[in-house]
């Protein structure tokens, strides 16, 4: 007796935990860079974005991955799992693409307009950019499903929106070049676009 078998990954873990997996290995990566960080003489952080220095450019890859400490990276981990969760839920590929959007938006945005002598971390212009293109996907292609899952995200996340306003200590830059790409990055995805020509044939 034979019958289908569910699909899996080459990991023996069903396909539908896949992109929640890769979100969640994403995440321990930056758990692992601040433990390792830890150690004497390591000081990962000067590889942040350093605003209008060339060695900064470097900061647009390596940034997200890096924290000024575990309650930095804390405040950071939640949000980062559950919006970046709900994005993978579309895709592995859309993940990727808004990710790399929103991180190049952000960085270079950072890197531009930042404070001289200043050096930027932390995941938060990614956290900003997934709740932007989240928020930009319900409004661009008005499915009911995505509408939902905008104003549910909205109301748990929206309070973060605070972050844009410029305040000592804090790389606000950041915020607003993350949630600047996020919209980006929802205006130009590849369903949206399909939406909008079959609109135009009707």
């Amino acid at each position: 007796m034979t019958g289908d078998l569910p699909d899996q990954t080459d990991l023996g873990l069903p396909n539908w935990l896949r992109p929640y997996l890769i979100v969640a290995m994403v995440v321990a990566t930056m758990w692992i860079v601040e433990i390792i960080d830890l150690i004497p003489g390591t000081n990962f952080d000067r590889w942040g974005i350093r605003p209008r220095q060339a060695v900064g450019l470097i900061g647009i890859v390596t940034a997200p991955f890096l924290h000024s400490g575990f309650p930095h990276l804390i405040s950071n981990t939640i949000p980062f799992l559950v919006l970046g969760g709900i994005i993978a839920a579309s895709g592995v590929p859309r993940y990727f693409q808004v990710t790399a959007l929103v991180a190049l938006v952000s960085g270079l945005g950072t890197w531009l307009v930042g404070p001289t002598n200043t050096d930027h971390i932390g995941a938060s212009g990614l956290v900003f950019g997934f709740l932007t293109y989240l928020l930009g996907r319900g409004f661009f292609e008005r499915k009911l499903t995505y509408l939902f899952v905008a104003v549910v995200v909205l109301f748990f996340y929206g309070g973060i929106l605070w972050g844009i306003v410029p305040k000592n200590g804090i790389s606000w830059q950041g915020h607003i070049f993350g949630a600047i790409g996020g919209v980006i990055a929802a205006r130009v995805s590849p369903s949206y676009r399909g939406a909008r020509s079959r609109i135009a044939w009707r």
